[in-house]
């Protein structure tokens, strides 16, 4: 079959891509004439996704659970670190498989087995592309209103309209554009971040800060949790779409650190800051909730608001550039047969849907919907995370290329124990987290009263319990189960 762009084929791309024109390359294994760079260039993308200013109200986020600076520290650290981890690990896959996430995981679930991450993992990916030009639109509209230029739903629909534009452009355009676009954004937002935090300095009052009590062992597990699902949990099912570009050759355990240091980086900074920043104030923190970005805005001096407004929505840009290269990967993974700008397009066009919704007609807290967003989708996540990463470890050999897209192939059609564990781990997962303040996610948190854990009001209500078990779930139960069905897929 000659190569398409919806890449449904391990078959090779016929010439590389130049880079000013659209990436051909779909969910196809990329050609070895293709395969370019050092595992050191992974830093760029990784960075510029996580430099976002919105690290910083990750800060009132964390304190939200009553715990004190230092155990919201530990908390934020760990949990930044060990999450970014685990994308640095998936991200050896790309380097083994040379194709996107979504089907390498294949070799774990299946060729038709695979669409149902497939589908989660788009759902993720859009939800977060629709987070982050809400956040850039509504951060551009309280710049101007501090400037006093206005800030209405004109600034609103106008910076609506630049945000999507930018960043559907990167996501059609693809990856070489993607990666020039994230050098740029990561040297022009970590320089102008760096000024931000020279500027709010003065507002750190270090007694408020370390008058603030402590929590509980609960409350602190529940803040660890957040932060992972917030940051590396996020961006798991994606790991491996940026370093399926490298060299066969490539360091793995370059491909490990760069990515992990690459993400986590800016995050930890930005985190100690917040926490910093909303100890200092509880009217800061508060307002965080409502709309981050723009809260931030409020310490500033009125010349570096442009500024400001240009690390913000640049920081956000750069996340949501990832997302939507990366949705378009997994709707295809997902069966849909169209070529891989047109899924970008698609997925832009539903962003866009989503981010008028936020900010033209949604009513309640942000950080409320939020939450409720990374927690619910984070338990499915953790339990695939679990499998792929026990699935990686028990391979010795490369991918099969060709088994990859043909369910007659080793890795066969719906193998039924991977799914198992991913129902498992997200059914246990769910009855171990609550999201009360979401009116439509007081279903979860069922199993807290069945277990002795105090129930959706008791101290472990808020620990999101569910995504460390749907993680082990899925991590152990495939070391356990699928050991045997492994070493014969690789004797095949």
């Amino acid at each position: 079959m000659a190569h398409q762009a919806t890449g449904e084929t391990g078959a090779p791309a016929a010439a590389p891509t130049p880079r000013v024109a659209v990436e051909a390359n779909g969910i196809n294994v990329i050609a070895e004439a293709e395969r370019k760079g050092t595992p050191r260039q992974l830093f760029w993308p990784w960075f510029g996704a996580n430099v976002s200013v919105l690290g910083l109200a990750y800060g009132a986020f964390v304190l939200g659970f009553g715990i004190s600076f230092w155990q919201a520290v530990v908390a934020g650290l760990v949990g930044i670190v060990a999450s970014f981890t685990l994308c640095g690990l998936i991200a050896i896959a790309g380097k083994r498989g040379s194709a996107p996430t979504l089907v390498l995981s294949r070799s774990a679930f299946g060729v038709t087995g695979g669409r149902v991450p497939a589908v989660l993992s788009w759902v993720l990916t859009v939800g977060w592309e629709t987070v982050l030009c809400s956040l850039a639109t509504l951060a551009t509209a309280t710049v101007f209103t501090e400037l006093g230029w206005g800030g209405g739903t004109a600034t609103q629909l106008v910076a609506l309209v630049v945000v999507a534009a930018l960043v559907v452009a990167g996501g059609v355009l693809g990856f070489d554009l993607i990666m020039r676009m994230q050098a740029v954004i990561t040297v022009v937002t970590g320089v102008l971040t760096v000024v931000y935090l020279l500027l709010v300095a003065d507002e750190i009052d270090w007694s408020a800060v370390s008058a603030v009590p402590s929590g509980s062992t609960a409350a602190f597990i529940g803040a660890l949790v957040f932060v992972m699902t917030g940051y590396g949990f996020g961006w798991v099912n994606a790991a491996a779409d940026y370093s399926r570009y490298l060299p066969r050759t490539a360091a793995t355990r370059g491909v490990v650190g760069w990515t992990t240091f690459g993400s986590a980086l800016a995050p930890a900074v930005l985190l100690v800051v917040g926490l910093l920043l909303a100890g200092s104030s509880p009217d800061l923190a508060g307002a965080i909730g409502g709309d981050p970005i723009g809260a931030l805005a409020t310490l500033l001096p009125t010349w570096f608001l442009v500024p400001f407004a240009v690390v913000a929505v640049l920081g956000l840009i750069g996340g949501a550039l990832l997302d939507i290269y990366s949705s378009g990967l997994a709707l295809l993974a997902a069966g849909v047969r169209i070529r891989r700008p047109v899924a970008a397009s698609i997925d832009g066009a539903l962003m866009v849907l989503g981010t008028v919704w936020v900010v033209f007609l949604a009513e309640g807290d942000f950080f409320t919907q939020f939450q409720g967003f990374l927690i619910t989708l984070g338990v499915p996540v953790a339990a695939w995370c679990g499998i792929v990463l026990a699935d990686l470890l028990l391979r010795r050999r490369d991918y099969d290329e060709a088994a990859l897209y043909d369910p007659r192939g080793r890795y066969g059609a719906v193998p039924p124990v991977p799914l198992a564990l991913l129902a498992a781990g997200t059914v246990l997962g769910w009855g171990l987290v609550t999201n009360t303040y979401a009116g439509w996610l007081q279903w979860q948190g069922y199993l807290l009263g069945p277990l002795g854990l105090g129930g959706k009001d008791g101290d472990w209500a808020f620990a999101n319990l569910g995504v460390l078990v749907a993680l082990v779930v899925g991590f152990a139960g495939t070391l356990l189960l699928r050991r045997g069905a492994v070493r014969q897929q690789e004797a095949g």
